[in-house]
């Protein structure tokens, strides 16, 4: 039998056995036409001397942003183009799909994310020995009322609902190990909570400073609107947490506490009765039950609907998206 001598390998410097894994790139756009050389020439710049691929996934584009990536593609680019619009979530759950890298980084493709910054937080990822690296946006080039204010409150809740302590849930440039990138189950709007979903996936999370440029080209895609669609993902986030595996914790206790309120408040009415007063004539009564009821009901429900498409999708192997096109650079 042959033996190879490996004592030359085990002693490279650590950044030369990290750069010898690949990584890929995965970038959701719409609309960025103007940014799409940039982000190119950025991208090579930053990853010279690695392995790597960038995967652009279009999400409905209709403007120039297709042509832009077939035109300046390299050998390093793939293009995912999505059949309409599904959004954020959906194109980058589309582009780790198709990720082959050993190391999974997601970023935004406004140029706002500084690829310059994804080798550093490979290093701190095998340095620190963690999955996950999760940027913060350090001097943030964003409007204060409109983007800051709203982060700032939505952070704050999801730190304190799920127990999970990071200081900017909506920074995109985050790195991943390949396994807990491809298990993340990103459904809906669930791209802010990237983290939570690693964490219940048991995986160590650590984050790292990082550039953050003012959008140049192009026009934001975001709101003081995704505000009420975060808080609604947050009680998903909490119930996967907290009752994902024992439901009947949650909606048994509640049912048993609204049966309880329930008797207590028909055994008064039914004293009253008794006594001969008139209970049918108390429509403040009839009015807080009746959204108390329906409250329950629509949460109930929601979770319950959430269930059954991750049911649908997963137990048949079934993508959220649908692919016109997979175009490979030359």
């Amino acid at each position: 039998m042959k033996f190879v001598d490996l004592s030359e390998f085990f002693h490279l410097p650590i950044d030369s056995l990290i750069m010898s894994k690949k990584v890929s790139l995965v970038i959701p756009v719409m609309n960025e036409e103007d940014n799409i050389q940039p982000m190119m020439e950025a991208v090579k710049t930053a990853m010279e001397g690695w392995d790597y691929e960038v995967i652009f996934t279009d999400d409905g584009s209709s403007d120039q942003t297709i042509p832009n990536i077939k035109k300046y593609a390299n050998e390093h680019v793939r293009a995912v183009i999505l059949n309409k619009n599904y959004g954020q979530t959906t194109a980058m759950a589309g582009g780790i799909a198709e990720a082959q890298g050993d190391y999974i980084v997601t970023l935004d493709g406004d140029l706002q994310n500084d690829p310059s910054d994804i080798p550093m937080m490979i290093k701190k990822l095998e340095d620190d020995d963690v999955d996950v690296v999760a940027g913060i946006r350090a001097k943030r080039q964003d409007g204060f009322i409109l983007r800051k204010i709203p982060s700032k409150i939505a952070n704050a809740m999801i730190r304190k609902f799920t127990g999970v302590y990071l200081h900017d849930y909506g920074c995109t440039l985050k790195v991943f190990k390949k396994d807990i990138a491809k298990n993340l189950g990103l459904y809906g709007e669930l791209h802010r909570f990237i983290p939570v979903l690693a964490k219940l996936q048991g995986a160590r999370l650590a984050e790292t400073p990082v550039k953050h440029h003012a959008r140049v080209h192009g026009q934001s895609k975001y709101g003081l609107g995704r505000t009420f669609k975060v808080i609604s993902d947050l009680l998903l986030m909490v119930f996967f947490q907290k009752y994902l595996q024992r439901p009947m914790h949650l909606f048994g206790v509640t049912g048993i506490g609204l049966f309880v309120f329930g008797g207590m408040i028909n055994v008064y009415l039914l004293v009253l009765k008794i006594m001969g007063e008139d209970i049918g004539g108390r429509p403040l009564l009839i009015l807080g039950v009746t959204l108390l009821l329906g409250g329950i009901q629509l949460i109930t429900i929601g979770i319950v609907a959430e269930l059954v498409v991750r049911t649908y999708f997963e137990s048949q192997n079934k993508a959220t998206y649908r692919v016109k096109e997979i175009f490979v650079g030359k």
